[in-house]
């Protein structure tokens, strides 16, 4: 008999598990009443690592199908807008070293690619940033991406969120549970059931017995339960590329709760690591994320602390331990990992929410009608996901490969060609003579980062490409009046978009206009 696929069991809440239950059970709700089912267990004695506060701007879409109300969104989950990220010091240390990682695309990008234009303008004193997008002097001014008059999830400057990760998990819980149908069943799960084919039957819990299902989702977090324990697929550990495995994090409240809040990521470099800081409207989330083969966590903290300086005095400090890495398959017979179950990498790019998204969203879209096809589903989401993984690892690894800093061991270390994806040296390579754009094997539907990024990074961090003579006359008037159309655009988004504390204070009070 045929074995049809009607209820998913998602072990684990937080973040991942919520929502992935969301994505699916918001695609699959036409199937509710013929019996298809969502039901998510969740441990009422582990708390949440709660950790990404940083998401990208596909958490619009998806917050959009499942029929999540942005204004109620900013409302409950401590949310800010994010418009991409500032990296300071990391290509020579300097004071003033410093560019953006923006979320728009370059002007016209889809038309003609800026970069070598830039990189051969007479005199160029202009930041490619600058040069190209509009975002970073947004940034600069402290504006929001739009006005209280545009659309829940329409922008006039492409954006993602902030937000407190503890409230966007009980956000998420509280839409499925009530708007999407979603069971939650409160328990701890003690063991894990295999038939004799080696799938999983169904969890057995403490408080509510055995739950069974077609289709398991491990969201248990590093453990790993279902997919790494109970199907004993392997972890592939990744510190030999990146360093970075411990983070310490406090929250910092504001003197003023009138203070500005930045609308993207600082990130700044440190002997050994970085510090992310991030705005939401309550309180600033603020982390070290090191390596501890190259400093202890004493010296880290000090970094950190030095770092806040008087707004950091006698803050509570959390320490998180970061495996990076990822398991070498992650939908393994009937069970699929998601989140921590499958992996983690530093928060250096934001990746770890945007990961959760792309997964769930190719689980709901990909649903295996029946067991009898769920191995050939498996294998395409498979190979699907280690694409999304190496690429987040190449692009995690261009900022460290690409700095001037030669003042520690863990940047001198980072520079080791080495400790390079091959990839990525190929890429490399090939960048010293044309600039990246959109053919550079980024090819897959839904780059997690697209040329237009690699540009950002690359050219923020000072690296040049050699131009061949003429190569560009057939384009010139096209960049010109792309570079027109930039300065343009800047002056009017500069003049029209509301400072950012301003526009979240209205969205709160007053909500967002319904599509």
């Amino acid at each position: 008999m045929v074995q049809p696929v009607q209820n998913i069991v998602i072990v684990g809440g937080g973040t991942a598990g919520w929502l992935t239950a969301g994505v699916i059970a918001a695609r699959h709700q036409g199937r509710r009443p013929y019996g298809f089912t969502v039901t998510l267990v969740e441990s009422p004695n582990v708390p949440i690592i709660g950790v990404g506060e940083g998401t990208w701007p596909t958490l619009r879409t998806t917050l959009r199908k499942m029929g999540v109300s942005e204004t109620a969104f900013f409302r409950e989950c401590d949310a800010s807008f994010k418009q991409g990220a500032r990296f300071n010091r990391w290509t020579t240390g300097a004071a003033d070293d410093g560019y953006y990682h923006p979320l728009m695309l370059p002007q016209s990008f889809a038309q003609v690619n800026l970069a070598p234009h830039w990189l051969t303008a007479e005199g160029e004193q202009v930041s490619f940033c600058d040069a190209v997008t509009p975002q970073g002097r947004i940034c600069d001014a402290g504006l929001a991406p739009k006005t209280i008059a545009t659309p829940e999830y329409e922008a006039i400057a492409n954006y993602a969120y902030h937000l407190d990760s503890g409230k966007f998990a009980d956000f998420l819980r509280r839409h499925c549970c009530e708007q999407l149908g979603v069971r939650h069943v409160l328990a701890d799960v003690e063991e894990v059931l295999l038939t004799e084919s080696g799938d999983i039957h169904a969890v057995r819990t403490a408080q509510a017995g055995e739950v069974t299902g077609d289709l398991f989702v491990d969201c248990t977090g590093f453990r790993s339960l279902l997919l790494g324990e109970a199907m004993g697929v392997p972890f592939k550990p990744l510190n030999d590329v990146l360093f970075c495995d411990t983070a310490l994090a406090i929250q910092v409240p504001y003197d003023d709760p009138e203070a500005p809040i930045a609308s993207h990521t600082i990130s700044t470099a440190q002997s050994s690591g970085w510090i992310w800081d991030i705005g939401l409207p309550t309180r600033r989330g603020v982390g070290h994320v090191f390596s501890s083969s190259h400093i202890d966590r004493d010296g880290a903290e000090r970094e950190l602390r030095a770092y806040l300086g008087e707004a950091g005095r006698d803050l509570p400090v959390r320490e998180l331990k970061i495996r990076a890495g990822h398991r070498t398959r992650f939908w393994e017979r009937n069970c699929v990992g998601v989140g921590l179950a499958a992996g983690f990498l530093e928060p250096l790019e934001a990746s770890a929410i945007v990961l959760i998204e792309l997964s769930a969203k190719l689980i709901a879209e990909q649903m295996p009608a029946c067991r009898e096809v769920m191995d050939t589903v498996a294998k395409r989401f498979n190979d699907t996901t280690l694409y999304r993984w190496g690429r987040i690892v190449d692009f995690l690894k261009l900022h460290y490969s690409l700095t001037q800093r030669t003042d520690s061991d863990f940047w001198r270390d980072n520079r080791r060609p080495e400790t390079m994806p091959d990839r990525l040296q190929e890429l490399m390579e090939l960048w010293r003579y044309q600039a990246p754009w959109m053919h550079d094997e980024f090819d897959r539907v839904e780059e997690v980062f697209p040329s237009a990024s690699y540009q950002y990074v690359l050219y923020g961090m000072g690296q040049s490409t050699d131009i061949a003579p003429g190569s560009l006359i057939a384009e010139t008037i096209v960049a010109q009046r792309a570079r027109r159309e930039n300065d343009v655009q800047t002056g009017r988004l500069l003049a029209g978009l509301p400072k950012h504390r301003d526009l979240i204070r209205k969205i709160v009070e007053r909500g967002l206009p319904t599509i």
